[in-house]
């Protein structure tokens, strides 16, 4: 009922406004262009408003020249930690740049033209339906353009998607559900065991098929950690809905689709630790532990906890809304050196030796249910 009354509120509102602007319209009927009153613009109106569009121009150039220079060291689109970011970020600045000049020039066209032909004087802009060249220009120009980012970008993404089969490689598979992620290791054979969400059962939370021999050496973990320099290719599998997994510093994406298998491969190029000592890095993670220390004294004033220190890490993002909890969807990411990383994989116990740990340990629960259940019949 409510619901129903706001909207009948705010539909009547809208009609009396209606009906204001008409009973305006009236008032302005044989009015000319020279009164005080009128709404009809005249020629000191264009005037001005020609002068103001110029104006207007100055300012757009000197908010982006402002923008610039208080924003443009950010590390928004540096320290790419992979080898194929630097291909996209050439791209991205390429097309930024292109975009920047066209914006400049087109802007100062837009703008130059309005002043040129504002009404004054009987002024008329001049009128003609078609000039060929200036069609040709105006769409050979772009056309060539575009072409040529097309082309860069294709070949750059053939490369960054070929995967030679000689190549030694990591394979990992990247699981995503509502709403966190799971890590799979290929282990020593450097294959991935089947895997279908029928035999998710327990500590298998992937669905890994342990009577395939290749998953024998399989191996779980909530942490991807990434050797140095190798190349690792991705395997994305969901368990529900659409994601998409993003690694915003690798310049990464992958679209996670259930029933289907997809791949990413990239080569990490910067470990953690050396990311976190960059000088960029280290400005931008003083910026946000400024601001989280701001915020933390209205938490304790409010008799809430502080919080705590931000530390850069890298993180596998969920790129999709996927649900309520989307927000979640974020894993630590850790590239090491390969002595580092071969140190952590072979501390991980294999997925099956957790799934037999797991079967031994409710062996006595289950015999001892078993048994009350012949008991409760005996008694019958």
């Amino acid at each position: 009922m409510t619901s129903l009354l706001i909207i009948t509120v705010v539909l009547l509102l809208g009609i009396a406004i209606w009906q204001l602007t008409k009973i305006f319209d009236l008032t302005q009927v044989g009015s000319k262009p020279n009164d005080i009153s009128s709404e009809i613009a005249n020629e000191k109106d264009n005037n001005v408003n020609g002068y103001l569009t110029f104006a207007f121009l100055g300012f757009i150039y000197v908010f982006t020249i402002f923008c610039l220079v208080e924003y443009g060291s950010f590390p928004l689109m540096s320290d790419s930690a992979s080898e194929h970011g630097e291909k996209v970020d050439f791209l991205m600045w390429v097309s930024m740049g292109l975009i920047f000049v066209v914006q400049i020039f087109t802007q100062f066209l837009l703008h130059y033209f309005a002043f040129k032909g504002r009404g004054i004087n009987g002024r008329k802009a001049l009128y003609f339906s078609d000039n060929d060249k200036l069609e040709a220009i105006w769409t050979i120009i772009p056309v060539i353009t575009l072409s040529g980012l097309i082309l860069y970008g294709l070949f750059a993404w053939n490369d960054i998607m070929f995967v030679d089969e000689e190549e030694d490689v990591l394979v990992v598979e990247v699981y995503a559900k509502q709403f966190g992620w799971d890590v799979r290791y290929s282990g020593t054979d450097n294959t991935l065991g089947k895997a279908n969400v029928r035999f998710i059962e327990g500590i298998n939370v992937v669905g890994v098929d342990m009577s395939d021999p290749n998953a024998a050496d399989d191996k779980m973990a909530k942490e991807l950690h990434l050797p140095l320099g190798k190349k690792v290719v991705l395997k994305f599998r969901s368990q529900d809905v659409l994601h998409s997994a993003y690694f915003p510093h690798f310049r990464a994406q992958m679209n996670c689709v259930p029933g289907m298998v997809t791949q990413f491969a990239f080569t990490p190029t910067i470990t953690t630790e050396d990311m976190r000592s960059r000088d960029a890095m280290i400005k931008k993670v003083n910026n946000i532990n400024n601001i989280r220390a701001e915020k933390s004294q209205e938490l304790i004033a409010e008799g809430h906890e502080a919080l705590e220190p931000y530390t850069f890490d890298y993180l596998l993002l969920c790129n999709k809304i996927c649900g309520a909890s989307h927000y979640n969807m974020q894993m630590k990411v850790v590239v090491e050196t390969p002595e580092e990383f071969e140190s952590w994989l072979n501390e991980l116990p294999t997925l099956q030796e957790q799934v037999a740990s797991e079967k031994g340990t409710n062996a006595p629960v289950v015999e001892e249910k078993v048994e009350e259940a012949t008991e409760a019949i005996a008694q019958l």
